[in-house]
């Protein structure tokens, strides 16, 4: 069988954890960030874990990723 092709701009996107889950970095935080509260701004740090909804989506981009 032929190899598939990742989905380059999920590759960016998106990490695999060492338990085979996904990583996903927060939304909303390039710019405008004065009128954002310190709350939303400090949550938003680090990775995140994709929601179980979105799993199967996303693995099909990435298929050799975990």
């Amino acid at each position: 069988m032929y190899k598939l092709k990742t989905n380059r701009a999920a590759a960016k996107r998106f990490k695999f954890t060492k338990n085979g889950k996904i990583k996903r970095s927060a939304a909303f935080r390039r710019h405008i960030l004065e009128k954002k509260s310190p709350k939303m701004k400090h949550q938003s740090r680090g990775m995140h874990v994709i929601h179980d909804t979105d799993y199967n989506r996303v693995e099909k981009l990435l298929p050799y990723g975990g």
